[in-house]
């Protein structure tokens, strides 16, 4: 298992630089001066934009540009923005509140997702099937912002049930009805791909010789079909844990949730460059780390993946 382990963590590296790269040269290579940004209709004078330039290495080409930024983050530093304040530190007080609301979706998706898919797969062709797919499809074509304006609206404001705007109530009150909203769309794929998979499974020669030995039918399902008709639906789950972190930014946009996702908004619009990719490569390293888990799961599901 320690060199399954290894392997994955040398395969992550490419990836890592990839991603960084990419978000860097697309954030540093658009037009205009950011420092001149800042000032808005006040012009900077040339000396002190001169400096600026220098101090954050916009006078450089992009290859050497992010060959410096790179070298602060083999030593964890993320950059500084251009207020002076350490990208790391501006994460740190916005972190907890995304890593709160990605888990609580995260959470809901997987409860809610595997039970559905279970429910409907096991009923296939009956009124329960029927129902989750009609649910799943409607979840996963409207668009989040529009299922969580109606959240707000519905849950929040005319019924009263959670609360409308920010994290004043803490978890999970205040992270309950955002989660919601962000689980939607992939609860949807997730019951989806439980239930054919757990179909396909039903099918498999294995089921029918448990079947055939007496074993109940619950027991088939519990202990045989159900662990292999998870590996693919653990392989999104994985994954989709890092694509909740970085989609959390409608998300906290709609609910005033003081996270990273707001962070990213707000540093966009003051094209504040530094902030954008600190956090950026934050949550691709996160994204690293959960592929990680989801191979190590992998083995842990089927032992002969980690002996290929």
């Amino acid at each position: 298992m320690g060199r399954f382990i290894a392997r994955r963590l040398l395969y992550a590296v490419p990836v890592l630089l990839a991603t960084t790269f990419l978000i860097h040269a697309l954030v540093f290579v658009l037009p205009g001066d950011p420092i001149q940004g800042l000032a808005g209709d006040r012009q900077v004078p040339p000396a002190v934009l001169a400096e600026l330039h220098h101090r954050y290495h916009l006078d450089d080409p992009l290859v050497v540009q992010y060959a410096k930024y790179l070298g602060g983050l083999l030593t964890g530093d993320l950059g500084r923005t251009f207020t002076g304040e350490p990208v790391a530190d501006v994460l740190a007080g916005r972190w907890q509140v995304t890593l709160r609301l990605g888990l609580t979706a995260w959470l809901l998706e997987t409860v809610l997702g595997i039970a559905l898919g279970v429910w409907a797969g096991l009923r296939r062709g009956g009124w329960a099937d029927r129902l989750v797919l009609a649910g799943t499809t409607l979840a996963i074509a409207v668009p989040v912002y529009i299922v969580g304006y109606l959240a707000q609206l519905v849950l929040g404001v005319r019924l009263g049930w959670f609360p409308v705007s920010g994290d004043q109530d803490g978890w999970p009150a205040a992270y309950v009805l955002p989660g919601l909203v962000l689980a939607s769309f992939g609860a949807g794929y997730v019951a989806r791909l439980t239930r054919s998979s757990l179909l396909e499974n039903l099918r498999a020669d294995y089921v029918r010789t448990a079947e055939a030995k007496g074993l109940s039918r619950r027991r088939v399902v519990v202990l045989h079909t159900l662990r292999n008709s998870l590996i693919p639906v653990v392989t999104f789950l994985g994954v989709e844990l890092g694509s909740l972190m970085a989609g959390a930014v409608v998300t906290e946009y709609i609910f005033n949730l003081p996270g990273i996702g707001q962070l990213v908004f707000q540093s966009i619009q003051l094209r504040e460059g530094p902030t954008v990719v600190g956090v950026t490569t934050a949550l691709v390293l996160v994204f690293c780390l959960a592929n990680l888990a989801v191979d190590v799961l992998y083995g842990v599901l089927d032992p002969r993946i980690r002996h290929e």
